[in-house]
């Protein structure tokens, strides 16, 4: 009589254990193509636009309507250019907006990450409802905030001023919620007890110890108060009145005619005006992942 075969309990989910318990499909094994080409797919509709953005920057009015429209660079940038220079003040604008982004970035950075480290470190009388207060705002529409701001600006006697571009965004929500938690999570306590001990004042353990490490989030807030900045249109179109002050985007805008609209010259100073941008996030793409990440397990 044969004996009937025992079964090892081992023996049937042995290839399951060994990766990790759990196998993948076999559609996911044998189609690695599809993923590539879904990776493609959206690679392609994200850069088309930055693309045809600097194609059109080297093409006449008329060239751009044709249908197809061309697909390749041609010869009319600096053609281009030199309309771009006559209908606006081209250069002064660029300044105007590097100035503004610069200083509402530095201002950020300065105070964001006093107030962050405040948050993080210091034991006071309402903190816990301020810190609600403050990321309450953020769920707070920007166009609430537009007349006011434009009555206390024209009060000061800032308006067609730059200080009143970036004073007002000198501090953001999203940058003290950045800064106290990225605080929270990588600085030890006992880091700044330690120079207590050694005799450093508050001010010189903020400025020799804490700010050094917090260069991840300070890149990574910096990088996104200055894009925030440089986009920002409706700021200026509320404050500035004359065309030597404009920003970029309003004086991009500017150009644009119902009839008369030179679309070449127009595609240009996109194109120009997304140069420090891609330039900035070529430079800062790593320590922004960084900065985002680094704080996400603080509660």
């Amino acid at each position: 009589m044969a004996r009937p075969e025992r079964v090892r309990p081992w023996s049937v989910d042995r290839r399951r254990a060994v990766g990790g318990g759990c196998a993948r499909p076999r559609s996911a094994r044998g189609r690695p193509w599809l993923a590539w080409a879904l990776v493609i797919a959206g690679a392609v509709v994200l850069v088309s636009p930055l693309y045809f953005t600097f194609v059109f920057a080297t093409h006449g009015r008329a060239e751009i309507f044709n249908s197809p429209p061309p697909l390749g660079f041609g010869d009319a940038a600096v053609s281009n250019l030199r309309l771009l220079e006559e209908r606006l003040p081209f250069w002064r604008n660029l300044g105007m907006s590097l100035y503004v982004a610069s200083m509402t970035t530095a201002l950020n950075l300065l105070l964001c990450s006093l107030a962050g480290y405040g948050f993080a470190i210091y034991e006071f009388r309402f903190k816990r409802p301020l810190f609600a207060v403050v990321l309450g705002s953020m769920m707070l529409p920007s166009f609430l905030h537009m007349i006011p701001s434009f009555m206390v600006m024209d009060a000061l006697g800032w308006i067609d001023e730059p200080r009143a571009l970036y004073v007002p965004a000198a501090a953001s929500a999203l940058g003290i919620f950045l800064m106290r938690q990225y605080i929270g999570a990588a600085i030890p306590r006992d880091l700044l007890d330690a120079a207590r001990i050694d005799g450093c004042g508050e001010l010189r353990i903020f400025w020799s110890i804490v700010l050094p490490l917090l260069k991840p989030a300070l890149g990574t807030l910096g990088l996104i108060t200055f894009i925030a900045s440089w986009n920002n249109f409706v700021g200026p179109l509320v404050v500035m009145r004359s065309v030597e002050h404009y920003t970029l985007p309003l004086a991009l805008r500017s150009m644009q005619a119902p009839n008369n609209t030179e679309w070449g010259a127009l595609m240009m100073g996109s194109a120009i005006a997304m140069l420090p941008l891609l330039v900035a996030y070529c430079f800062s793409a790593r320590r922004l992942v960084a900065g985002l990440t680094s704080g996400a397990v603080r509660g």
